[in-house]
């Protein structure tokens, strides 16, 4: 066998593990997308990010800066029916919060992006909470509420409610792939835009967008 056979033949093992990689790669792509809800419920793919040229409404063109990753909805999206509790243990829905714009925040203790996120969503709470807006900050954590309480306390929230998903089923229901996941939802209950990761919710920008969707719901409702 010459030399230059023997190269070939070792340097196939390395050249089949690329591909694998890049497959499972494209493949996470591919789960992310068709997990992701459709707007319209034809699976065609949705509007996103900055550039996408396809949003429209009140938050047409505000996704930039840290905002750029929102998802803006080209309609508002009916969600299915959930629950979560309260820091009673209460159940609570989208129903209780008729009304007000909510950014419904999906979080875990044991997610570095959350911890690093929780701050500027307090700030967020602090700044704009009230009447017109929540922001409302389930934990999907099992085994009680706890370590959700403990952990809130370690990163200084102080001003976000405790809000827990006993039943384990609210991270499949909203069909979100990973943590932190954010849905921004209209006072119908209705979700207008969606944010997977972490992102400044302090942020002049993501400011601007909440004010954005308050000032929008609240001219329709005069």
């Amino acid at each position: 066998m010459s030399k230059r056979n023997e190269s070939k033949r070792a340097a196939s093992p390395a050249i089949y593990l690329v591909a694998a990689i890049l497959a499972a790669i494209a493949g996470f792509g591919t789960v992310y997308v068709s997990f992701a809800p459709s707007d319209n419920g034809s699976g065609k793919p949705e509007a996103s990010g900055a550039g996408s040229g396809t949003a429209t409404g009140p938050l047409a063109g505000l996704n930039k800066g840290p905002m750029v990753p929102l998802v803006i909805r080209p309609k508002p999206l009916d969600l299915p029916a959930f629950t979560f509790a309260g820091a009673d243990g209460e159940p609570e829905s989208l129903a209780d919060f008729s009304g007000k714009i909510v950014l419904l925040n999906i979080w875990a203790t044991w997610c570095v992006p959350c911890r690093e996120e929780m701050p500027a969503l307090d700030k967020l709470e602090t700044k704009l909470g009230g009447k017109d807006f929540e922001v409302v900050a389930v934990n999907v954590d099992k085994g009680g509420s706890e370590k959700a309480a403990t952990f809130l306390k370690e990163t200084g929230a102080t001003q976000l409610a405790l809000y827990t998903d006993p039943s384990g089923k609210l991270f499949s229901t909203l069909k979100t792939v990973g943590m932190p996941t954010t849905l921004i939802i209209d006072r119908q209950g209705k979700e207008i835009a969606r944010l997977a990761g972490p992102t400044d919710w302090a942020s002049a920008e993501a400011i601007a967008v909440i004010e954005a969707a308050i000032a929008a719901d609240s001219a329709d409702a005069s």
